[in-house]
C-alpha cells in the first residue's frame, strides 16, 4: 500500500529518497488515523465489565498478551512477586532461568525467530544490571523485546532500602529512551497504562526491532484498577512512491548491478532470489544474511566480511559491476571491513528504513539512499521488469562460487580439526534441517566460514555486539520459537563456562543441542594475539569435562575424542529428546580464518 511521501531529497554525497512518511505519529492520534493513514489499529479487545477490578501487574500482562507476547523469559525476586504472579496466570509461557543476562538473549533468539514480541523480567538492583547484557544485544540485533522490572516504592525510596532502584540510584540510561532503550516508562500512576499500551504497540509495529523497559515500583504493581486493554498491534504501511521505483528501476536497467543481502532482508528473500535471476546479477550476503539467497545458488558468489571469502573481492575486481545494490545491511565491521575494494564505480544503491544509518560505513562512496521497507521495494521493482526468461550472466562473468570448506578425510589418533567438525555439522546436521546458531570466538569464524544455509532464519550469529554468552542461551529461545527444527549452538569452551542455561533447558525439557569447541583456551585471542605480534597473556583454560557437568545438570551428552567418532556423536544429538552436550576435543593449534578482524582492530 503506498503512503504519502515527501519530496525528493539530495544530499552529497549522499542523494536520498524517501518512501515512508515521517516518524510513526502521535500515539494519543493512532485511532483517530485507524480509517486513512498508514498505521491501523488491529483488533482492539473489550475490557472486561465494569466494576471487575485488577492489579496493575495483571493489567499490564494483559496488555502485553494482547500485543502478541507468547513467552517470558527471566527470574523473580521479592519486588517483582505480583509481576510474576500475573504472568503465571496468564497465557504467557513463562521460563525462569539462571541468569537475567542469558534470559535476556534466550528471549532475543525467540523474537528474531518467532517474529513475535517477547518479555524479560527482572526484580530490582542486581537483578535489572544483570539484564544489561541481553538487553543491549536485542536493540543491537533488531529484536523486539519488552522489559519489566522493579522498583522501589516512593515511601522508600531514599532511605537505604534493600536493593534500593530508581532513577536516582540506577545508571539514568536505564530510565530514558537513547542508546539502550526505544522506549521507557516508569509507572507512578496506574492511568498511565493507557499510554504504555499505545506507545508499546507502536513500538513494536517498527520492522527494524524495539527494546522498552516498564519499571514498576511494587505497591504500584498492587494497585487494583479497571482492566485496560490497549490496541492488539499496529501494522505500518511501507509502499513506495512511485518516483523512488522508477529511478531505482532506471538505475538497474542503464549500470551492471550485484546485490549485496544482509539479515534485515530475510523477510523478502524469495522474491530477491527473483530479482536477482531476472537481473543476471551476483549476489553476496554478510555473515547475518546467509541463506537469504541459497548459498548453493549459481549465482551466489559469498560471504563478505568476517571469516568471508576471498572469492568475493576476487569476482568483484574481475567482473566489476557498475554498481551493488544493498538490502537489509548497514555495511559494518563484521560485514565489509570497510573494504574499498568492494565499492564499485558508481557505488551503492542502499536501501533502508532509517536514513540515518545509509551512508555511515563508506562516508566517501556515492550513494542513492532509498528509505523503505525492502518487501516492498523489491516487489514494486518486480512489478516494473518485464516477465521473461531470467538474464544472462554478464558475458564471460560466470560466477563460480568457491565450495566453503575443502573436504577432509577424517583420522584416527588425533584431537579434531574445527575443519572436519564444521564437515560433519554440515552434512550431519545442517542438510537434515537443523538450525544453528554459532558463539562469539572460533566458532563463529568456523560457522560464517564453512556452514551453508539454503534458506533464511537458519543461521544466527551476533556480529554486531558480539557477546559472549550469547549462542549458548540464546538457543532456548531458537528451540522454543521453532520446535520442529533441532536447534544447535556451536561455542567455544569459555563461553559454555559464562553461562549455558543448561538447568533451564532440563526444567523446560527444552531439547536444545551444544556442541562445544573444548580447546582449553580463549582460541580466538590468543591466535589473534600472535598474529598482532604479542605475547598471549593467561589465555589457557583448565580442560572442563563438559558431559559430566551436564549430566550432573540432568542433561545428557557425548564425548568425542577422535574425527572418527564425529557423525556417531552427531547423529546421537540430533536424535535427543532432552538438552544434549556433544563435547568436542579441539586441535588448538588449528587458527579459525579470523585475520582480517585482527588487521581491523590494529589499524591506524
Amino acid at each position: 500500500m503506498a503512503v504519502e511521501t515527501s519530496a525528493i531529497k539530495h544530499q552529497t554525497p549522499i542523494r536520498t529518497l524517501r518512501t515512508i512518511e515521517g516518524g510513526f505519529g502521535d500515539p494519543l492520534r493512532l485511532r483517530e488515523r485507524a480509517d486513512t493513514g498508514p498505521v491501523e489499529v488491529l483488533g482492539a479487545r473489550k475490557a472486561p465489565s465494569e466494576g471487575k477490578l485488577v492489579s496493575v501487574a495483571a493489567a499490564l500482562i494483559a496488555i502485553l498478551v494482547d500485543l502478541g507476547v507468547e513467552r517470558a523469559y527471566g527470574i523473580g525476586g521479592g519486588a517483582l512477586v505480583p509481576i510474576v504472579d500475573a504472568l503465571a496466570n496468564s497465557t504467557i509461557r513463562t521460563l525462569h532461568c539462571r541468569h537475567e543476562t542469558g534470559a535476556g538473549f534466550a528471549a532475543l533468539e525467540d523474537s528474531l525467530a518467532s517474529g513475535r514480541p517477547t518479555v524479560v523480567f527482572a526484580t530490582t538492583g542486581p537483578g535489572i544490571t544483570n539484564a544489561l547484557t541481553g538487553l543491549m544485544a536485542a536493540r543491537w540485533e533488531g529484536a523486539k523485546v519488552v522489559f519489566v522490572s522493579a522498583a522501589t516504592s516512593a515511601r522508600q525510596t531514599g532511605r537505604h532500602a534493600f536493593q534500593e532502584t530508581s532513577p536516582h540510584t540506577l545508571p539514568s540510561g536505564l530510565y530514558t529512551a537513547g542508546s539502550l532503550f526505544h522506549y521507557v516508562a516508569t509507572l507512578s500512576d496506574p492511568g498511565q497504562l493507557d499510554l504504555v499500551a499505545a506507545r508499546l504497540a507502536r513500538g513494536l509495529a517498527n520492522p527494524a526491532g524495539f527494546v522498552a523497559h516498564i519499571s514498576i515500583p511494587t505497591d504500584i504493581q498492587q494497585t487494583s484498577i479497571a482492566p485496560v486493554r490497549g490496541p492488539a498491534g499496529l501494522s505500518l504501511g511501507c509502499g513506495c512512491d512511485p518516483r523512488v521505483l522508477e529511478a531505482v528501476a532506471k538505475r538497474l536497467a542503464e549500470f551492471s548491478t550485484a546485490i549485496w543481502v544482509g539479515f534485515g532482508a530475510r523477510g523478502a528473500a524469495p522474491a530477491i532470489r527473483e530479482l536477482a535471476e531476472r537481473l543476471g546479477a551476483a549476489v553476496m550476503c554478510s555473515p547475518r544474511g546467509k541463506g537469504v539467497l541459497p548459498e548453493t545458488h549459481p549465482q551466489f558468489i559469498g560471504v563478505t566480511g568476517f571469516a568471508g571469502h576471498r572469492h568475493v573481492e576476487d569476482w568483484l575486481a574481475a567482473h566489476a559491476p557498475e554498481q551493488i545494490l544493498v538490502l537489509g545491511t548497514r555495511l559494518g565491521e563484521f560485514t565489509s571491513f570497510w573494504n574499498p575494494k568492494l565499492v564499485p564505480p558508481r557505488g551503492f544503491i542502499h536501501v533502508d528504513t532509517d536514513l540515518d544509518q545509509i551512508g555511515t560505513a563508506f562516508t566517501n562512496c556515492p550513494t542513492l539512499a532509498v528509505q523503505a521497507e525492502i518487501s516492498a521495494l523489491v516487489d514494486g521493482l518486480l512489478a516494473r521488469l518485464p516477465i521473461a526468461e531470467p538474464a544472462p550472466v554478464m558475458p564471460g562473468r560466470g560466477f563460480l562460487a568457491p565450495a566453503p570448506l575443502v573436504a577432509t578425510s577424517a583420522s584416527e589418533g588425533r584431537l579434531v580439526r574445527p575443519q572436519v567438525l564444521m564437515q560433519a555439522i554440515q552434512q550431519r546436521l545442517v542438510d537434515r534441517g537443523a538450525t544453528i546458531i554459532t558463539e562469539a570466538g572460533n566458532a563463529f569464524a568456523w560457522g560464517n566460514h564453512c556452514l551453508q544455509f539454503d534458506e533464511p532464519g537458519r543461521y544466527r550469529v551476533s556480529t554486531g555486539f558480539g557477546s559472549m554468552g550469547h549462542a549458548v542461551t540464546g538457543v532456548l529461545g531458537v528451540a522454543l520459537a521453532n520446535p520442529e527444527r533441532k536447534a544447535i549452538a556451536v561455542a567455544g569452551d569459555g563461553s559454555m563456562l559464562m553461562n549455558s542455561e543448561i538447568s533451564t533447558a532440563v526444567q523446560y525439557r527444552i531439547p536444545a543441542v551444544w556442541i562445544v569447541l573444548n580447546d582449553s583456551q580463549y582460541g580466538m585471542i590468543d591466535h589473534g594475539t600472535r598474529h598482532a605480534g604479542y605475547q598471549p597473556a593467561e589465555t589457557a583454560i583448565p580442560f572442563t569435562d563438559f558431559v559430566t557437568i551436564a549430566r550432573a545438570m540432568g542433561a545428557d551428552g557425548v564425548h568425542v575424542g577422535s574425527e572418527l567418532e564425529l557423525d556417531q556423536a552427531l547423529d546421537r544429538a540430533l536424535a535427543a529428546k532432552g538438552p544434549f552436550v556433544v563435547d568436542v576435543w579441539i586441535d588448538p593449534e588449528q587458527r579459525a580464518p579470523f585475520l582480517e578482524r585482527v588487521a581491523s582492530l590494529f589499524e591506524r
